[in-house]
């Protein structure tokens, strides 16, 4: 038997977590743009790591970090209320659903995302 996106069985289920996954990717790009000038490259020089290479990636993002600061916000706020809405529903055996290895990392990267939008945001 095959279930089709109109069956009624499927109704309100979640097939996949595309959305949210891009836009936790999308909010995370523009996160780590905002971050590169300031926050970033403190962090990874106290933890030992070089950050040399963000030089190039301040430079280019620097004059436009309030633009970035609100994208990335505004993506990582819909990441998190279509990652919200589509845990909230119960896979039916059966149904196409999200596995549960994408499901984490886009929970990850919703909190490094917001990590990293607050470090950008407050060592500016």
């Amino acid at each position: 038997m095959s279930l089709s996106k109109t069956d009624p069985a499927l109704h309100g289920q979640p097939l996949r977590d595309t959305g949210a996954t891009l836009l936790t990717l999308g909010g995370l790009t523009a996160a780590f743009g905002v971050a590169s000038c300031c926050g970033l490259p403190f962090l990874l020089a106290m933890s030992g790591v070089s950050s040399a290479w963000l030089g190039g990636i301040a430079l280019l993002a620097a004059p436009h970090r309030p633009l970035l600061l609100w994208v990335g916000a505004l993506c990582l706020a819909a990441a998190a209320a279509l990652f919200w809405r589509r845990s909230a529903a119960v896979c039916i055996p059966g149904a196409v659903c999200s596995k549960p290895a994408v499901r984490g990392l886009t929970a990850i990267g919703l909190v490094a995302g917001l990590a990293l939008l607050t470090i950008g945001y407050l060592y500016a």
